[in-house]
């Protein structure tokens, strides 16, 4: 069974920038699809990036200039470097995995096993 563990969330002013970590336990297998969503109240989770085991990425189109996903497999870890952080980037960043898969997809109905969070705020 996988389970994900967040970290490297945090509060910092614009301009910032963050590396969030998702610790990976258990066997994904060879074809997986890591993701990195966020949440804000009352608004459904949104994709911000995804990354297959085979390295293959892709990021909402607003976002892929300032995020950057990236996967350490000797770590078991999958990182997110948010740079020059805005407000608007805050929220809650959830790590989620979809197993068994040779196509990344942005729904979160896709993914079937979550992390717990990592809270990101970002002030003017």
């Amino acid at each position: 069974q996988v389970s994900l563990v967040e970290s490297g969330g945090g509060s910092v002013q614009a301009g910032e920038s963050l590396r969030l970590s998702c610790r990976i336990s258990g066997d994904t297998g060879t074809e997986a699809c890591m993701a990195w969503f966020r949440q804000v109240p009352g608004n459904d989770r949104e994709a911000v990036a995804v990354i297959h085991s085979d390295g293959e990425t892709t990021y909402r189109d607003s976002e892929e200039d300032r995020f950057i996903i990236s996967q350490d497999k000797s770590k078991n870890t999958v990182y997110l470097q948010i740079n020059s952080l805005k407000p608007e980037d805050t929220g809650m960043y959830y790590c989620a995995v979809d197993l068994e898969v040779w196509v990344c997809y942005m729904e979160s109905r896709e993914y079937q096993t979550w992390g717990q969070g990592t809270q990101v705020t970002v002030s003017s």
